[in-house]
Order: C-alpha cells, then sequence, then structure tokens
C-alpha cells in the first residue's frame, strides 16, 4: 500500500493518489484534510479513532452503494456487491463525546483489535473556523464513504480472488428457523446510527433482509465507547450474520434479521423489546441471537428483549461485554436478564494492557484519557482498544482455563 500520483490497483498493490482522496474529502467544514497508510506490523498507533469503512462499490460512480448517503435511499441488498478485502478507510481525531479510542498495528495490543490486521487509509482533519462540530462529523462520514467506494472502483477491472452468494435457503429439511437481532445505539449526536440514512432513533424493530448489510444500509455516527463500538465496517461485515449464513442449511434456518434502537429511557427499552419479540413470534423464528452496542446502559436492551421472547417461546442468546472490574471480580451485567440465561461473553471491559511505545502516531499528538502522548509507553483498560470486546463478535479475545 502507498501514496502515488494516481489511484490504482495492480498485482494487490494498492497505490492512492492523495490528491484524489483529498477531492473526495473536499467540504467547507473541513479546513484541511490528510491521508497516511498504517499497515499491520508498522510501529503505528490511531488515537481518537471515530469509524471505519471497508471500501465497496455496486458499479462505478458506486451503482447504489451507501443508500441514503451517497445514493437515494432506496432498498439495497440484489446484485453484485466488490468488496476490496483487506483494506479500511479509518478517520481519526476529535469529535464532542468521542471517548479515546485506539488501534494498535504491531506489539500486543494489535492482536485484540480487528483493525490491527487490515491495512489502514487514515483520515486526519482540521474543522474549519467556527463551524458546528454536527457539519464536521457529517462531512466526515460522507467523505469516507465517498473515498472507500473509490478505492473499491479501483479494483473492478481485476477478477475477483473470491465470490461469495449470499441469500437465504429454503428450508426444506425444518431445520429451526434462526435470526440476529441487532441493537443500534441511538443516544442522540456522536451517539447515533443511520439505515438508509436517517438516524434510527425513535424508530421501532425492523425487519431487513441481511443482504442489505452487505450494501452500507447500516452507517454508524457512533463514537462511544470504543471497545464496544460497532463502526460502519463491522455492520457491513456483522459477524452473527455470517455466521448463520454458514450454517444456513447444516443445523439451522438462517431466517431473516431485525434490528432495534437502544434508547435511553426505561420505558421506551421496554417498548421497544415487546415491539421485537412480538416482530420475532410473527416471523416465526424459533431463536435468535442478540447484539448490542454501548456500555452498561445497552445491557438493558438485550436483557429485556431476551426476557420477552421467554413468553414467545423463543430461544435466545444474548451477546455482552462485562464490565467486571480490573481484576475480573465485580458484577459482570449493569443490567442481567431475569428469565432468559443464554449469554456469551466477549471480554472484560475493565482488564488493564500494557502497550509499548509507538514510533508513529496517527489521529492525534495525545491520549487525553492519561494525558500522555500518543507515541508513548501505555496503560489502558482494553475498555480503549477499538472493537476489542466487539459485542457483535468480531473481537479476538478468548479464554482459557486456569489451574
Amino acid at each position: 500500500m502507498s501514496l502515488g500520483a494516481a489511484t490504482r490497483f495492480d498485482d494487490g498493490h494498492l497505490a492512492v493518489s492523495a490528491r484524489e482522496a483529498h477531492a473526495l474529502l473536499a467540504d467547507p467544514a473541513l479546513a484541511a484534510v490528510r491521508v497516511a497508510w498504517a499497515s499491520p506490523g508498522d510501529s503505528a498507533r490511531i488515537v481518537k479513532v471515530l469509524d471505519v469503512v471497508e471500501p465497496r462499490t455496486k458499479a462505478r460512480g458506486g451503482g447504489g452503494i451507501f443508500p441514503g448517503f451517497l445514493a437515494p435511499g432506496r432498498p439495497q441488498g440484489r446484485g453484485e456487491t466488490h468488496v476490496l478485502r483487506g483494506v479500511a478507510v479509518v478517520v481519526a481525531g476529535f469529535l464532542p463525546r468521542a471517548q479515546e479510542a485506539l488501534i494498535e498495528m504491531s506489539g500486543p495490543g494489535a492482536p485484540l483489535t480487528p483493525f490491527g490486521a487490515t491495512h489502514n487509509l487514515v483520515i486526519e482533519f482540521a474543522p474549519a473556523p467556527e463551524t458546528p462540530w454536527e457539519r464536521v462529523d457529517v462531512a466526515l462520514r460522507r467523505g469516507a464513504l465517498r473515498l472507500a467506494a473509490w478505492l473499491a472502483e479501483a479494483a473492478l477491472d481485476h477478477p475477483p480472488d473470491e465470490v461469495e452468494v449470499c441469500g437465504m435457503r429454503p428450508n426444506s429439511a425444518r431445520l429451526p428457523r434462526v435470526a440476529a437481532v441487532t441493537n443500534l445505539q441511538t443516544q442522540g449526536t456522536f451517539k447515533d446510527v443511520f439505515v438508509y440514512g436517517r438516524s434510527f432513533a425513535g424508530a421501532l424493530p425492523t425487519l431487513l433482509d441481511p443482504n442489505e448489510l452487505d450494501d452500507g444500509a447500516v452507517v454508524s455516527g457512533q463514537f462511544g465507547h470504543p471497545a464496544l463500538k460497532n463502526p460502519t465496517y463491522i455492520h457491513q461485515n456483522n459477524p452473527v450474520v455470517r455466521e448463520l449464513r454458514r450454517r444456513d442449511g447444516q443445523d439451522l434456518s438462517f431466517a431473516g434479521l431485525v434490528l432495534a434502537p437502544e434508547p435511553v429511557e426505561a420505558e421506551s427499552k421496554e417498548l421497544v423489546a415487546t415491539h421485537a419479540a412480538r416482530l420475532c413470534a410473527a416471523a416465526g423464528f424459533d431463536g435468535v441471537v442478540i447484539t448490542k452496542e454501548g456500555g452498561g446502559n445497552a445491557d438493558a436492551d438485550i436483557s429485556l428483549k431476551m426476557d420477552a421472547l421467554v413468553d414467545f417461546a423463543i430461544d435466545s442468546v444474548g451477546i455482552f461485554a462485562e464490565m467486571a472490574g480490573a481484576e475480573g471480580t465485580a458484577p459482570s451485567l449493569v443490567v442481567p436478564p431475569e428469565r432468559g440465561t443464554g449469554l456469551v461473553s466477549t471480554g472484560n471491559y475493565d482488564e488493564v494492557v500494557t502497550l509499548p511505545p509507538a514510533a508513529r502516531a496517527l489521529g492525534g499528538a495525545t491520549v487525553d484519557l492519561v494525558g500522555l502522548a500518543a507515541t508513548a509507553a501505555l496503560e489502558l483498560p482494553v475498555a480503549v482498544l477499538y472493537c476489542a470486546l466487539s459485542p457483535l463478535g468480531a473481537g479476538r479475545l478468548t479464554c482459557r482455563v486456569t489451574a
């Protein structure tokens, strides 16, 4: 991966023109932008990570990719989608309400985040003077999506390394019908998720064709709880959907995808949980895998749904991260289910990791959480490592039995 005079893909090498990238990112809300590569094994640290996008397009000019942002907000999920695997567009820098988030490209922290293994084209930026931060946020989101689509187009003339056919098979063997229920954090500006270009806040649970995820129907605008964040890249590659697709027709029938918001108020959480359970029952699901986004507040969104599903005799499994203290001795869940029992842990939010110094930092000069230079040796909770505890199942932490 390199910066070059023109954006082109040749023999597995992607060269990106900084001039072309800057043109795609240009917006009155941004005074300056810069792009730089950070690849696996580099002594590099990306700080203040906001979002990550996988390069995808459906045709030259996008062809409908990222509907609601780059294309009209019309249903997608059909036809060919071209994916440039192994590459990610990373937006990094300060925004209000954004919690400090790190990606390590080498050392012990690199295996803890999915993006320690991708070639990352990092977008750094400076906001235009006196521009509202909300406008800066919009400019960065649209620019990152445009750049991701542009990178995927660079490889359109090359034959694919792999072709994947996505779709749900007829349930001729009468296997258990299992679906994914994906909760999206919806807590206002800078902690929001968009479906077809619109905030999902205030929505009721919605049944979607899982293929719509592949075309960028869900885009992140949420910058809290870095280890528990589901960036756009992870929605594009939803691990629960991927696993249900893999097992479709073997020991289960993949039955669909439900998106649900994560409101703040307890009454709204209960309303959404009840509607989600009824929707799952109406769709004829036998079982569901429920995921969340965010910290302890979001535990309730899974727990309430698990309990509501009991009334419909629908089996459920919730994927949580624990907040059990640095020693792992505190209660694991802020709001545990009362009747549901199927729980999977993605790790402990509070566990402390030690990171060696890095030769280069992108996204900022300091790690504000500890007041140290971005290249310094750091001792931080896993909570800071981007997607390390992915509640969609993209994390890399494992457990082992100790004597």
